[in-house]
């Protein structure tokens, strides 16, 4: 199916010029909308460009915003001095899109990697009776014990974050190399000059820490439709993070999918052939979810199908039992820093 795309930029409430972009099926009006929320560091138009076209190549509109700071908006790099406003961007530029005429009987799903898992959660918690479902990829929804910094780090950490926001003082290791398995693929990615590669800002850190710890303590207030993807030998994100997710969460339409031997990047690091299995998943769990919408649709509640665990071994259905897990090195926020697999499209 043929693929358009546009660009355009759009003001913030506080007057920040933010990148925008999008996807649509050129030969038929899309049968729902994907809102994507990019990860740490990253961006929409390059990064995100395979799963915008896969998506819209399936039927679907998609829509992204390059966050405060980050990709082609506006804002010194890389510092998130407030993810309530990060979280604020996305809800008023996602909500202008659906309320447009041609859009009000579509669903609407968020599409969030990595810490856009935590963004779409937040949008979802903002509004919660607005989305119709979600797709995390590796979501950053709680800290790993294995990382979560001392009390006393925290709070001295706190005591300068007003002093020296801004500082790149925040040891990390090389989160490129730790998310995407493929070679050619973590090589072509970190050639793309609009993903931020230097080390975190201490306010950014302390930020994306809150807001895990936030998230992680309202696991159970997530209710809304949601399929969480996950590989098994991610090191930058802890799968068990998302298997908390599932279990705690009030959801009753939930899925979870464990891939085996696979890294952090599971749409843009691993090889060919288990990226087009992570899109086929989605567009499968996207499809089985997206209706036309009246004025009185949206007035009800919806039903849920029952949750259910899937094993990303032979896709049957299994019990969220512990496995074997690699050792973590950690980074601030529930980030840490190894990797296997690559994907690409």
């Amino acid at each position: 199916m043929e693929v358009e795309y546009h660009e355009e930029y759009v003001r913030s409430s506080r007057g920040v010029q933010l990148f925008t972009c999008g996807w649509l099926p050129a030969a038929a009006a899309p049968k729902a909308l994907v809102f994507l929320c990019h990860g740490y560091g990253m961006e929409c138009s390059v990064f995100m460009r395979e799963c915008g076209v896969r998506l819209a190549a399936a039927g679907y509109g998609v829509f992204g915003i390059d966050y405060e700071g980050h990709g082609k908006s506006m804002g010194a790099r890389c510092y998130i001095r407030s993810f309530r406003r990060l979280v604020d961007d996305c809800h008023h530029f996602f909500k202008s899109v659906c309320e447009l005429e041609e859009y009000r009987s579509k669903s609407r799903f968020l599409y969030g990697e990595s810490m856009g898992g935590a963004v779409a959660l937040l949008l979802h918690r903002k509004d919660p009776a607005f989305w119709d479902g979600a797709v995390l990829v590796a979501p950053m929804c709680k800290i790993s014990e294995k990382v979560k910094p001392h009390p006393l780090v925290i709070t001295l950490l706190t005591q300068v974050e007003d002093v020296i926001p801004k500082w790149k003082i925040v040891p990390t290791k090389d989160v490129i190399d730790a998310a995407f398995k493929d070679p050619v693929k973590r090589e072509k990615i970190r050639k793309n000059t609009l993903i931020y590669q230097d080390k975190p800002r201490l306010k950014t850190a302390l930020e994306m820490l809150r807001t895990s710890m936030y998230i992680e303590d309202s696991l159970s207030q997530v209710n809304l439709p949601f399929f969480v993807l996950h590989g098994e030998a991610d090191t930058v994100t802890d799968p068990e993070i998302s298997r908390a997710l599932y279990e705690r969460a009030a959801s009753v339409d939930k899925t979870i999918k464990l891939y085996p031997g696979m890294w952090h990047g599971l749409t843009a690091g691993e090889p060919d052939e288990n990226v087009e299995a992570i899109f086929s998943d989605i567009v499968a769990w996207l499809n089985e979810r997206s209706r036309s919408w009246t004025m009185e649709d949206r007035l009800r509640k919806m039903t849920p199908a029952p949750g259910k665990f899937i094993d990303g071994k032979n896709g049957g259905e299994a019990p969220a039992h512990a496995r074997p897990q690699r050792q973590r090195r950690g980074f601030l926020c529930g980030l840490t820093g190894r990797t296997h697999h690559h994907a690409e499209m």
